[in-house]
């Protein structure tokens, strides 16, 4: 990635705008001017971009960005104000925002909190009135950059430092971030789905058991496995699988989260291999799914720029249905990697990526994407489903 990404030159130093408090500051030296929001501050990390028109306190709310700064290239973000329902994570693992526009001001009747505020509220910086087209395009082109993120509101911005800065990082590939947002002990989960007028409800009678494994798992795949009939204990991504096992599940699952697979592999991977031999029905989402296939042998890489956006287009390969789904991952299996009896089962349109596998004879799948986001359509929320049948047939 950093060669590639050292082959582009920088653009052309921007002149300060006299308003500009606050920037994003590429590796290559790039600088984008813009005004802060959100906390004053810096923080560096990887930068990438999101395509969704809808879903930012989900997005910024996601343990899978750690590590990142996320620009959204939908230019009006705040219009729906926050939340405290509309959280994936208590406390937020990315790094920093990067806007178009000032933040919009919320016109929502569930509105609580301006995002203004909310973004305070967490330590957050952001910097507004940035060109984020000419910088999607730069992530397109280059690939995802290191970068710092500085909002300083008496307009102190040591340009050569934040350079420095984002050289100095060591980038996410080859780092473990599990278990910066895995939870710290085993829990139970029974909060089930949110409903207009209900909001979320609780499982009282479940019919199956399933140990979620907490790679950096999004409560809404929690709330989405309850919904199904399940009752969910929740173990740390460290768990052993003598220690998943203990708990006499009829189905395990491997969440989604942040950083390498191949870094969080090292525990993960005879974890996986140990529960596999039980036979008990298993699915994994997204990095779940990553680090089941490095189990069976596979190998993953770094992708160019990955995939963050809710209109990624996927086909199954089994029905020939094309889903709709929501994504958010920077690494993805390599499909020449893939072993006898490991059959890719879903494929991107967007580049022809392995998006889902599946263990010939065994109860054993995996998906690449979210199936428990609603970007609009819900395609995919028949996997949870697909799941249980899985669960009930061992019974």
């Amino acid at each position: 990635m950093t060669e590639t990404i050292d082959k582009i030159a920088p653009a052309p130093a921007e002149t300060r705008p006299a308003e500009a408090n606050a920037a994003l500051v590429l590796a290559d030296g790039t600088v984008f001017w813009g005004r802060g929001a959100g906390a004053a501050g810096v923080a560096v990390g990887e930068v990438c971009f999101n395509t969704a028109l809808t879903g930012y306190q989900e997005i910024l709310t996601d343990p899978s960005y750690a590590g990142q700064i996320i620009t959204f290239t939908f230019p009006h973000i705040g219009n729906v104000g926050t939340n405290p329902e509309d959280i994936e994570s208590i406390t937020p693992a990315v790094r920093g925002v990067v806007l178009r526009a000032s933040i919009t001001d919320p016109a929502s009747w569930r509105a609580a909190r301006h995002l203004d505020e909310w973004l305070k509220s967490h330590d957050l910086p952001a910097v507004t009135g940035v060109d984020t087209r000419r910088l999607t395009r730069r992530i397109r082109d280059g690939g995802a950059p290191n970068g710092t993120i500085v909002h300083a509101p008496l307009g102190e911005i040591d340009i050569p430092a934040m350079v420095e800065k984002a050289r100095a990082w060591p980038g996410l590939e080859g780092m473990d971030l599990a278990k910066q947002v895995t939870c710290a002990q085993t829990m139970s989960w029974d909060e089930t789905q949110w409903r207009l007028g209900k909001g979320y409800g609780r499982q009282t009678s479940p019919s199956h058991h399933v140990v979620a494994v907490d790679f950096g798992a999004k409560r809404n795949i929690l709330r989405c496995l309850a919904s199904a009939g399940c009752r969910v204990t929740v173990v740390p991504a460290t768990a052993t699988a003598d220690e998943i096992l203990a708990h006499r599940p009829d189905g395990i699952f491997l969440s989604n989260g942040p950083g390498d697979p191949a870094a969080t592999g090292t525990y993960a991977v005879p974890m996986i291999q140990g529960v596999l031999k039980s036979g008990i029905p298993l699915f994994g989402i997204c990095l779940g799914h990553q680090l089941l296939a490095l189990a069976l042998g596979a190998r993953t890489y770094k992708m160019h720029m990955g995939h963050r956006g809710a209109n990624q287009p996927v086909k199954d390969l089994e029905t020939g249905k094309v889903e709709i789904t929501s994504q958010n991952h920077g690494f993805a299996v390599e499909r020449e990697t893939l072993p006898k009896g490991v059959v890719e089962t879903h494929r991107s349109l967007f580049d022809g990526t392995v998006e889902g596998l599946k263990l010939e004879g065994r109860p054993v799948f995996s998906v690449q994407y979210h199936p428990e986001a609603s970007p609009g359509p819900q395609d995919s929320h028949h996997l949870f489903e697909r799941f249980v049948r899985m669960m009930e047939s061992k019974k």
